[in-house]
């Protein structure tokens, strides 16, 4: 059984001894606290897990952690682990546990199954003995450990789950199993590790990953837990993935006692429900979604058939089974062919089959948070009789509703209005409007990211110089060229380009992403100067022009000077604050010859367009 707050401490090899771990197996020095995991819809204690403790403080502390780490290298593992799971039996029972309407989790270790001297049985008498219901106890496989042999280890976790235990994967994500392990045991509960909760509010990776995990697991009718929660704003995001149990300090701790304690329900309402347009993002096919009652596929063909004679405007019903969606029921398809038949005895042959027994995989299921135009791609690949079949919406792999194709095209039409009122006239791409909402939307998100502020030098001379319909084609192609960079066909909110103004574009990024986008764009900028001056002042890098002073000067070629500000970096709380600090960033970077980049105020310059000394030549 391994101690949850292991990754707390630095741990020390070889400070426990061999004997000091025999000892506390044959002394009985260990016993067994719980932490309870919470419902987040309910708030009502899930299940409680019991952790490992010493039965009596020592000087200096004793890490369990480090406890189970020198077990496993001393080939101890397997008799520590017993003795373990014996005081989390006993001690859940000298508490109560059966009265309690909960599940324990106890952990095992994967060495522990496999072991030649352990004991077949040995936790079935445990539960008989201590009135424990087999059903009602979760048993919690660590990922931290390497597994030789996958064979034998599913055979043993099949043994346990054929005895009516349940099985949960521990630590996901962090060990050497991964999504392998997940296919070999198929879990019934899996547990993410703290690594990926801890700041998942203000890490943008971590935020995607889980998002994902829980989908998958939602898909695969796994349910879910996210351990490690410790701040407020940890909670609120997760809450968000309809993760679907919580466990962490900020909720209780480990103690000797089985909790009563209740929180707040979380019940999250979907991001989908609205359309983000209004907040400056893609549009997403849970805008329009509409919630309409499944069919369960253990329900008569009959009741589906009373369904569609009720409403003439029911064109489809979808099947779900534990909140999974399973199929749709066509209208016209249903009743063709199910309720007519070829020979017109449909009616009868179907009065005793059920839903099931009809369902095919002709249909179109996706994400409450995929982007419309992704959807409608998705129609066009679906064969003919389905093209203009309703679309199942889940969230997080759950049924959400379903969205008829009218909708779907009242939902593109409007945001095609919507796009063109709020972008610029010269590049197409999101005006201010729009990059102040999505800022505004990323903050309230606490979602870390970067902004990189693209300003042309020099650009007014040029247009006068060059004249505006060379400098339109100028601003059109630089917009273009940062958005093949940008946003490369890869859809990615994170990726996000507009056009302030004038000769001032913006781009959003992922954090640690923006110095390399902008290089790119430099890059790639230099390769359009011959196209923008002429080959003649290209050659000679330079041109002359009249400044804001009306003074006949030298220019140097188009550059870009960029303002990179990162709020991993400095806290903000409105658009109008990073504009301003982004003005201040970029005006450091106009201060450099040639196009630059400057960081929240630490430079980094681009020095491909100046002169390079040659430290040889002296």
């Amino acid at each position: 059984m391994l101690a949850k707050e292991a990754g707390r401490i630095k741990l020390q090899p070889n400070r426990i001894a061999r004997e000091e771990i025999l000892d506390l197996i044959d002394n009985d020095g260990l016993t067994a606290w719980f932490q309870s995991v919470f419902s987040r819809q309910t708030g009502e204690v899930y299940g409680y897990e019991a952790l490992a403790r010493l039965r009596e403080k020592r000087t200096p502390p004793l890490d369990i952690g480090e406890l189970f780490q020198r077990a496993q290298s001393e080939g101890v593992i397997s008799s520590l682990d017993m003795v373990c799971r014996e005081h989390a039996f006993c001690r859940a029972a000298e508490l109560g546990f059966a009265e309690r309407n909960a599940y324990l989790y106890v952990n095992i270790c994967p060495a522990t199954l496999m072991h030649p001297d352990h004991r077949g049985g040995a936790t079935d008498r445990l539960a008989e003995e201590c009135g424990i219901a087999k059903e009602r106890v979760i048993l919690e496989i660590t990922e931290q450990e390497a597994i030789r042999n996958y064979d034998l280890f599913k055979k043993s976790v099949e043994y346990y789950r054929r005895r009516g235990y349940k099985i949960a994967i521990d630590d996901f994500g962090v060990g050497y199993g991964g999504l392998k392990m997940l296919s070999v045991i198929e879990p019934d509960f899996l547990k993410v590790d703290r690594h990926f909760i801890t700041n998942i509010d203000q890490d943008s990776f971590k935020h995607n990953l889980v998002d994902a995990i829980a989908t998958v697991c939602h898909k695969l009718g796994i349910t879910i837990i996210a351990e490690g929660i410790e701040r407020q704003e940890e909670l609120e995001t997760i809450a968000r993935f309809d993760i679907d149990l919580l466990q962490g300090y900020l909720l209780e701790r480990p103690g000797p006692d089985l909790s009563r304690q209740r929180l707040a329900p979380l019940v999250v309402q979907s991001d989908a429900s609205h359309c983000p347009e209004a907040h400056g993002e893609t549009c997403t096919i849970g805008a329009t979604v509409k919630y309409l009652e499944p069919l369960s596929p253990k329900e008569s063909l009959m009741t589906a058939h009373q369904r569609f004679m009720d409403n003439v405007n029911l064109q489809g019903i979808p099947v779900v089974e534990e909140q999974r969606v399973l199929g749709m029921l066509n209208r016209m398809h249903f009743l063709e062919k199910q309720m007519v038949g070829p020979c017109g005895y449909g009616f009868a042959l179907s009065t005793h089959r059920t839903v099931k027994d009809v369902l095919g995989d002709d249909f179109l299921l996706v994400e409450a948070t995929m982007p419309i135009e992704e959807v409608v791609s998705r129609i066009k690949a679906r064969r003919g009789r389905h093209l203009y079949d309703d679309i199942c919406v889940a969230k997080n792999g759950k049924y959400l509703g379903t969205v008829a194709i009218n909708a779907l095209l009242e939902a593109i039409t409007q945001k095609s209005i919507q796009l063109a009122k709020g972008a610029n006239p010269l590049s197409g791409l999101p005006g201010n409007e729009f990059i102040q909402r999505t800022v505004a939307t990323f903050l309230q998100r606490k979602v870390n990211f970067d902004v990189c502020y693209i300003d042309i030098d020099d650009f007014k001379p040029y247009n006068d110089y060059y004249g505006f319909e060379k400098g339109d084609m100028v601003i059109r192609r630089i917009g273009q060229l940062i958005v093949d960079i940008v946003q490369p066909g890869v859809s990615d909110s994170f990726r996000f380009v507009g056009h302030i103004g004038g000769d001032d574009f913006i781009v959003i990024t992922r954090p640690h992403a923006s110095q390399q986008i902008c290089h790119q764009i430099i890059d790639s900028l230099e390769g359009l100067l011959p196209e923008f001056h002429g080959e003649q002042e290209f050659s000679e890098g330079q041109y002359y022009a009249r400044d804001r002073q009306g003074e006949q000067r030298e220019f140097a070629l188009l550059s870009l000077s960029i303002g990179i500000v990162s709020t991993e970096e400095c806290s903000l709380n409105s658009y109008a604050e990073l504009a301003f600090l982004a003005s201040e960033v970029k005006r450091a970077a106009k201060q450099e010859k040639g196009s630059a980049i400057v960081r929240n105020r630490r430079e980094e310059v681009r020095s491909e367009m100046m002169p390079q000394e040659d430290d040889t030549a002296a």
